[in-house]
């Protein structure tokens, strides 16, 4: 599908030392999880990181950060001791009053570049519109900082996210017809009659 070419250049830049970041966006069901499926099921040779937002966390400061951090906490003490107290902090490792959030941001951008000098990182972030405001910004600071690194970050959101400014954005639109009517094909198990078929797509 013609929706998966960027997302193939996204992942040949990043598997080429190039930082990348995307903004999917599109109503509600219209195929931007699939298309974050696609590129981490592309991603071989790359360190993927997959995270979503939940609606049930919104109100939880840096709880979205936590599913991005988790699997590689193991290296928070390569990070300069105020990123790294303040990302412990905010992760709910270490007690302390609310970390600084220039802080934060710093210290998850030290993981991924350290991540990145070993492998590719490919970060995804699915319902961006979910996220707590705290991981939102965090991860928007991060996305506007790569430079040299091997780390692409891609986003899927139902519209363009605040926190990513002006970096790229790609709307998800609908299948064409003819798309539509070969996937729809593609999964009856039965005959269907033309005017159900015509409903349905």
């Amino acid at each position: 599908h013609s929706a998966c070419r960027p997302l193939d250049d996204f992942l040949a830049a990043v598997r080429g030392g190039s930082s990348r970041v995307l903004n999917l966006y599109g109503e509600p069901g219209i195929g931007k999880t699939a298309l974050l499926d696609y590129v981490s099921q592309q991603a071989a040779g790359c360190r993927v990181i997959r995270a979503g937002g939940v609606e049930s966390e919104m109100e939880l400061a840096y709880a979205a950060l936590h599913l991005v951090c988790a699997p590689v906490l193991d290296r928070v003490d390569i990070l300069p001791p105020p990123q790294r107290d303040a990302l412990k902090v905010a992760l709910g490792l270490s007690a302390g009053p609310a970390p600084d959030r220039l802080l934060v941001g710093l210290a998850v951008l030290g993981l991924f570049s350290d991540l990145a000098d070993a492998e590719p990182v490919v970060c995804v972030i699915d319902d961006l519109q979910w996220l707590d405001r705290a991981s939102a910004q965090a991860l928007g600071f991060v996305a506007r900082r790569l430079f040299a690194e091997a780390v692409g970050m891609i986003f899927a959101s139902r519209l363009p996210s605040p926190d990513l400014g002006m970096l790229p954005a790609m709307p998800v639109r609908g299948l064409p017809e003819a798309d539509a009517r070969a996937l729809l094909d593609a999964t009856l198990t039965a005959p269907l009659d033309e005017r159900v078929r015509d409903c349905i797509v």
